[in-house]
């Protein structure tokens, strides 16, 4: 039996195909409780640690990359290999603040593509992410 204050989130997981383990529910809780956010691996973890949520990072990093393939998360990376996982599924952009590491939300009329490249045979364009970069 699911907990009262995991019914929603259950609901999410099974909807997106996934099953509703204890890891699982407490980091959609924490993740899809609180509106639309940008969190890495490593702040997931220490916020459920916060939260008294035994979880390994390797596994915080897996529900994460399951999150992302079941379509309730999308991945923006930045400098290289830094990950951000974002909740806000709708079409937008980003600034990403150097000095702090943060990341926030640009609507997708504030940025215009005037032109984009032709995609190699056999693929397609899936979305065009743009990351502006800001520092003091």
């Amino acid at each position: 039996m699911i907990e009262p204050r995991f019914q929603a989130v259950a609901e999410q997981l099974h909807a997106a195909g996934l099953r509703t383990t204890r890891q699982r529910l407490i980091l959609a809780e924490i993740l899809f409780g609180q509106g639309d956010r940008h969190v890495t691996a490593e702040s997931l973890f220490n916020e459920a640690a916060e939260r008294g949520a035994r979880l390994s990072l390797a596994t915080v990093y897996n529900c994460l990359h399951q999150f992302t393939a079941a379509g309730l998360l999308r991945m923006v990376t930045v400098d290289g290999g830094k990950g951000y996982f974002d909740t806000n599924l709708a079409p937008h952009h980003h600034f990403y603040y150097e000095k702090t590491g943060e990341l926030r939300d640009i609507p997708e009329a504030e940025v215009a593509v005037a032109r984009l490249p032709e995609a190699p045979d056999g693929a397609r364009i899936a979305r065009v992410d743009v990351v502006v970069r800001l520092h003091d």
